[in-house]
């Protein structure tokens, strides 16, 4: 049996770029941060690795994603990897590798979209509220630490 499936939680790093082929889909691409933070055990520095993720989306979820995603939004995705190959334009072979999204989940709404609303609201604490650390150093995982 194979499996190939992903599941990525992390921020935007620009807005969704929509396009559509020529076959008339629509097509959404853009990049994904996520972030690993750890403490060394030699001398407990807090260390931190950033990966980039690029991520395609197909039709109505394409159209979801440009209308509601921003640089910044959190978002979870679910997908597949995929590897792709294409000469440029200097004949270079090239190759990358792309989450090709199945669903979508947006995350909270930024402080930014919050201001924005009409009546001027003030953003609760329980709106604004951030994301738990989870550190996996620390032992045992309970599941009042998990963040969903």
């Amino acid at each position: 049996m194979n499996l190939n499936k992903v599941f990525i939680l992390g921020r935007l790093v620009d807005a969704p770029q929509l396009r559509t082929t020529p076959s008339g889909h629509q097509v959404a691409t853009f990049s994904i941060a996520t972030n690993r933070i750890w403490n060394r055990k030699t001398d407990g520095q807090r260390q931190v690795d950033v990966q980039y993720h690029n991520v395609v989306v197909w039709n109505r979820q394409a159209e979801i994603a440009s209308q509601f995603l921003t640089k910044g939004s959190l978002v979870l995705i679910e997908g597949r990897l995929q590897t792709r190959s294409w000469q440029d334009r200097q004949g270079q072979n090239r190759k990358t590798t792309e989450i090709i999204c199945e669903r979508i989940q947006l995350g909270p709404r930024s402080s930014r979209d919050k201001t924005d609303k009409t009546n001027h609201e003030e953003i609760t604490a329980e709106e604004n509220k951030e994301l738990p650390e989870i550190n996996i150093d620390e032992g045992e995982i309970k599941p009042e630490d998990l963040p969903f």
